[in-house]
């Protein structure tokens, strides 16, 4: 079975792995470069990747709605300044039905493994399809299902003894109602500041547990008008201005994440007269202060989190967690904090963890055997030695504390059709990463990292149990825009 149906017979057959922004954005790239020969195969029943399956309550962007979209689909129509996730996963949805690549969309396939076959030079691809198992070809595979797309439950003992009702907030639970209930909530990263807000007004009480405070920096949104959303419509360059001015806004931001920390000396300044402000209290907001710079865990935007910690139904519980038991959570300090519900908003497995699915390059190399020696590693987050015609979006060390992720994206859609192209115009069969080349680069990357925010002490998931920095790009946007506009053709080894 073919990846797609081939527009000529010479075209490569290839497979992209995950329907979120980059798998969308990389299906529309290949469309517009006249490639129709692929297939996005997709673990769920429909599109949409991030936000598709976090649908808890006020989940939405922290990035302005205006420059987390497609470069060549502006939205007039956005409603609010941070959009929410309905709004965000409905462009999406629109982005693949006008563009036609919905059709190209195979659903409840899930890729468990992945085998370069180097006889044939080609990718056995193993899907799961309902319990069912399938094998396909593809010359050419693109995983685009990004380092947010597996939960991360606690590692906490006891937790499977838990009687009560136990979900993570990227799977969240709609049909338990949690209206009076006592619920306590396992985290205080970006997802729980989103839905903590809406959720502690319907129940009984709720047990926050944090282990480290995180900076929460009030968030600037509001609605876009009727007026906005006509002159966005009507003279489009408008938008563009706007989107262009948010970019540089967020982007001269980055000189204190990646030149000289230092300089988040006033932010910090800033956040903390927030917080004041917000919590009168003066013990609870000694457990809300954060012990780290700011930056070197992500910054968090929310408006209403402050507000809703100080309700008297709500306890910031900064004792670790002994164990969890049938009534609810153990505190280190002895306490048993009943609960009729648990909710972990408790992140993503990105590092020290094996690859989102089975991956085998040349001579039996294992991608998850790399990336549990030494962490996560790629090229531009995009190729990785021993592994032809194989490339990754949104990879190792290409994600950003300060601006938009689709501007990631976009540059890698760039750079992977390039290669594509390169590989056309030599005729070539295949294109294999030279590993030295991926040494070098990784080396000079995290020593750049060095001087970065995100190696000034504190211990985030940006990072490998070590230390290593894997998932943050320590540099502008507009670098990592550079160096992917071109393939440098040297930088691989081909054949034929």
């Amino acid at each position: 079975m073919t990846p797609a149906p081939s527009a000529s017979s010479a075209a490569p057959r290839i497979a992209i792995v995950g329907s979120g922004f980059a798998g969308v954005g990389m299906a529309i790239r290949l469309q517009q470069m006249g490639i129709t020969s692929f297939t996005v195969y997709e673990a769920a029943s429909a599109i949409g990747g991030t936000w598709r399956d976090n649908t808890y309550p006020g989940a939405a962007c922290d990035v302005p709605s205006h420059l987390y979209s497609f470069s060549f689909e502006a939205n007039p129509a956005w409603s609010r300044a941070f959009s929410s996730q309905a709004e965000i996963l409905t462009y999406l949805q629109h982005c693949a039905r006008k563009y036609g690549v919905d059709r190209y969309v195979r659903c409840n396939a899930k890729v468990s493994a992945a085998r370069f076959d180097q006889a044939r030079q080609i990718w056995l691809v193993e899907l799961d399809t309902n319990g069912a198992r399938e094998t396909i070809e593809a010359d050419v595979l693109i995983a685009a299902n990004g380092p947010l797309s597996r939960p991360a439950l606690p590692r906490i003992a006891g937790i499977e003894r838990f009687e009560g009702k136990l979900f993570h907030s990227a799977r969240w639970d709609h049909a338990y109602p949690l209206d009076g209930k006592r619920v306590a909530v396992i985290g205080t990263g970006a997802s729980a500041i989103q839905f903590v807000p809406k959720i502690q007004p319907r129940v009984a009480h709720l047990d926050l547990f944090q282990r480290t405070a995180p900076w929460v920096m009030p968030k600037q949104d509001k609605p876009i008008g009727p007026r906005a959303q006509w002159l966005f419509r009507t003279l489009p360059f408008t938008q563009r201005f706007v989107r262009s001015a948010i970019y540089w806004q967020l982007e001269s931001r980055g000189i204190a994440f990646i030149v000289n920390p230092k300089l988040m000396k006033m932010p910090m300044k800033f956040g903390l007269s927030y917080l004041e402000r917000r919590v009168k209290d003066p013990a609870l907001r000694a457990k809300l202060t954060p012990n780290h710079r700011l930056g070197c865990k992500r910054v968090l935007l929310s408006s209403d989190y402050y507000p809703a910690v100080c309700q008297p139904n709500v306890e910031v519980v900064t004792s670790g967690i002994r164990e969890i038991v049938a009534e609810g959570i153990l505190s280190e300090d002895g306490v048993l904090h009943r609960a009729d519900a648990i909710i972990c908003g408790t992140g993503f497995q990105v590092n020290d963890v094996p690859a989102p699915f089975e991956v085998t390059g040349l001579d039996g190399t294992e991608l998850s055997t790399l990336w549990l020696r030494d962490g996560p590693e790629a090229y531009l987050g995009t190729s990785i030695a021993n592994f032809p015609n194989f490339f990754m979006i949104a990879g190792p060390n290409t994600g950003l504390g300060h601006n938009s992720m689709i501007y990631m994206i976009e540059s890698q859609l760039r750079y992977i059709g390039d290669c594509l192209r390169v590989l056309r115009k030599r005729n070539a069969r295949t294109m294999t990463l030279r590993a030295d080349v991926q040494r070098e680069f990784n080396a000079r990357l995290q020593q750049q990292m060095q001087r970065a925010v995100w190696t000034s002490g504190c211990h985030s998931w940006y990072q490998t149990q070590s230390g290593k920095v894997t998932a943050i790009w320590p540099g502008f946007t507009f670098s990592f825009r550079k160096r992917t506009r071109r393939v440098r053709p040297k930088d691989y080894r081909f054949a034929r």
